[in-house]
């Protein structure tokens, strides 16, 4: 019998009226079963310059943390940049090509993704979503955006991935949500 892995799940960043914010929910999960219900999966970087989200194996997800963290000091805090890298060296080297996480990576202007295929996308409508509940927060989101684009970003962050959370059996409602320091 194989041992099943730790699986974070959804996570949801949006930049709306010049506002970004990051979320994900709480919940661990090894198989059908729930793990943890209170799991960390934003992190702030480089004093809360940076907020990263991870979705995947949870040590997976860490350890491309510590190299997209390796990245960001070495060009010069420049997210775009350290996110290119990070995702050629994730998709050329023998050890990281086997983790199996992705990232939401953020700074006061803008959102990224990061896989392990090597792409770094700049999301469309400013929305990033990843992870279990993901389409669902995607879904969401988008609707948020264009029938009440009075909420903050934050706002629909949390209620995005609040309507994950109803729906998808791996999203629970222990939220974190966080804001790149300007």
């Amino acid at each position: 019998m194989a041992l099943e892995k730790i699986r974070s799940t959804t996570v949801l960043g949006i930049v709306h009226n010049g506002q970004v914010a990051l979320g994900a929910d709480g919940q661990a999960s090894m198989g059908n079963t729930i793990a943890k219900s209170n799991v960390k999966k934003i992190r702030k970087l480089l004093d809360g310059k940076i907020v990263t989200g991870f979705a995947g194996s949870t040590a997976d997800a860490f350890t491309l943390l510590e190299r997209f963290e390796e990245k960001l000091n070495a060009y010069n805090q420049n997210m775009k940049r350290a996110a290119i890298e990070l995702a050629k060296d994730w998709r050329t080297d023998r050890y990281l090509r086997r983790l199996e996480a992705m990232m939401v990576v953020a700074n006061k202007d803008e959102l990224l993704v990061i896989s392990g295929t090597g792409d770094v996308l700049e999301p469309d409508n400013q929305i990033a979503a990843i992870g279990s509940g993901s389409m669902y927060a995607q879904a969401a989101a988008t609707a948020l955006k264009k029938h009440a684009p009075h909420l903050t970003a934050e706002e629909m962050v949390r209620e995005g991935l609040s309507i994950a959370a109803d729906i998808c059996v791996f999203t629970n409602h222990n939220l974190i949500i966080e804001k790149p320091a300007g």
